[in-house]
C-alpha cells in the first residue's frame, strides 16, 4: 500500500475542473466538464465506501472521453482504479477492463476519505456556494454530499486531523 496520498480539485474556468490524485509512486490528472455533476459524484462515491464491502463507480465527462473511477471497499482499505474510455456515450455499458487503466492504488479508507473531504472543503472555502455555481454553471456546490461524507468519515474513521466545514456563503 502506498502512502503520501494527495488529492486536489480546482475549478479552472467556466464548466471545467481539474483534479490530481497521487500516492507517492504515480499520479493521475484529468479535467472533467460540467456535463456531469463531477464533484458531487465523487463525494457520493466515496461516501458509499462507509458500509459493508462494496464497489462504487462514477464517471466524469471529459468531452468526449470518459474517466471512470472504480472504488472497491475491502474493510478499512480501498482499491482505487481510474479508467479512460475514448467516448463517454459509447462506453456506458462496457466493463471497466475495456478501458485504459490510468492509475491505481490501495489506500486506507480513512486517508482517502480525508483527502477528498479536504479537497472539497478547499473548493468551498475558495469559491463559496455562489462562486462555485457561477463557475460550474450546471450544478450547485454539493454541500449536502460534502456534509454526509464528512459525517461518515468522522464517525467511521479514527482521523485526528481537523475537519472544520467552511462557511458556504
Amino acid at each position: 500500500m502506498a502512502d503520501d496520498l494527495q488529492f486536489s480539485w480546482s475549478l479552472i474556468g467556466t464548466g471545467w475542473a481539474t483534479y490530481r490524485v497521487a500516492d507517492g509512486e504515480s499520479e493521475q490528472k484529468s479535467s472533467p466538464s460540467y456535463c456531469t455533476n463531477a464533484l458531487a459524484d465523487l463525494l457520493i462515491g466515496v461516501a458509499g465506501l462507509y458500509g459493508p464491502d462494496a464497489i462504487r463507480r462514477f464517471s466524469f465527462d471529459l468531452e468526449p472521453a470518459e474517466v471512470r473511477w472504480v472504488l472497491s471497499s475491502r474493510g478499512v482499505d480501498v482499491e482505487i482504479g481510474i479508467y479512460r474510455f475514448p467516448d463517454m456515450f459509447k462506453s456506458f455499458d462496457l466493463p471497466d477492463d475495456d478501458g485504459e487503466l490510468l492509475w491505481s492504488s490501495v489506500q486506507s479508507r480513512s486517508v482517502f476519505g480525508h483527502v477528498v473531504v479536504e479537497a472539497a472543503q478547499d473548493v468551498l472555502r475558495l469559491h463559496g456556494e455562489d462562486g462555485y455555481r457561477k463557475k460550474w454553471v450546471q450544478h450547485p456546490f454539493p454541500i449536502n454530499e460534502l456534509g454526509e461524507l464528512r459525517r461518515l468519515h468522522l464517525e467511521g474513521d479514527a482521523c485526528d486531523l481537523p475537519h472544520e466545514l467552511p462557511s458556504s456563503g
